[in-house]
């Protein structure tokens, strides 16, 4: 077949001048029984990022150990993940919500997850279905929003949202932002419908690298509408700020 406009030079460089005569499938570097090549998203992989593991100081005394993790298995497109975040007080787990979820990607940065929840601590426990979608917004923004569906006709949302300041190549700032709503009271979790609780809080960090960062940061979390009625008739506060120390890493 004759090259579009004409034949090559007769000096035109050799295709494969610079392979040393190595071709797919043969040579020092082929391997055997693989007749194409691999490409990334045919491997699988795993991490595990630990966001949140650090100890809150509140004024009236409340302080607990928190921790917010979340691992994946899996390949690029379809993986499966594990969200886990709770805290511990006076020796005793008080509240934690652990979920195991399919992801898959339907955009690039974008994940949707199903699966299911299970909520343990104070009160009786609790089990959902979860749909939700994970990624990131544009300016960076990482973005959760999952809704759940429960037995006896409970449903729920949750959202939250994230962003990493860079002050330095090293100091970074993260603004963290996240609410949570019912269908229907729950008195037996201190729950009530609409409106449950929101969390807004600073966390500094200074990445040692970038798997390992200790932190600082302070808090704000409230509690609205019939939760926080069932919470001050149990003799705990609504409104509370905290004060955290805490350390993430991933590998």
């Amino acid at each position: 077949m004759k090259m579009q406009g004409g034949a090559a030079p007769a000096d035109a460089r050799d295709p494969h001048a610079y392979a040393d005569g190595l071709v797919r499938g043969a040579g020092a570097y082929a391997v055997p029984g693989v007749p194409a090549l691999s490409l990334a998203d045919e491997h699988r992989f795993g991490t595990l990022l630990v966001e949140r593991l650090e100890r809150t100081y509140t004024r009236g005394g409340d302080n607990a150990t928190a921790y917010d993790l979340q691992a994946w298995f899996g390949r690029d497109f379809d993986k499966v993940v594990v969200k886990a975040e709770g805290n511990v007080a006076s020796s005793k787990l008080q509240d934690a919500r652990t979920e195991l979820l399919w992801g898959h990607a339907v955009a690039p940065y974008w994940d949707t997850q199903l699966g299911v929840r299970y909520d343990t601590g104070t009160g009786p426990d609790r089990g959902w279905l979860a749909l939700g979608i994970q990624g990131l917004a544009p300016y960076w923004f990482d973005v959760e929003a999952t809704a759940y569906v429960g037995s006896g006709g409970r449903t729920a949302l949750r959202l939250a949202v994230s962003y990493d300041l860079l002050l330095t190549q090293k100091l970074i700032l993260q603004p963290r932002g996240e609410i949570q709503l019912y269908g229907k009271d729950d008195p037996a979790r201190d729950i009530g419908s609409g409106l449950s609780n929101a969390t807004a809080g600073l966390r500094l960090r200074y990445e040692v690298s970038r798997q390992f960062a200790p932190y600082i940061g302070v808090e704000r979390s409230g509690s609205f509408g019939k939760t926080a009625d069932l919470l001050r008739a149990s003799g705990e506060r609504a409104q509370q700020t905290r004060w955290v120390a805490g350390v993430r890493f991933w590998f």
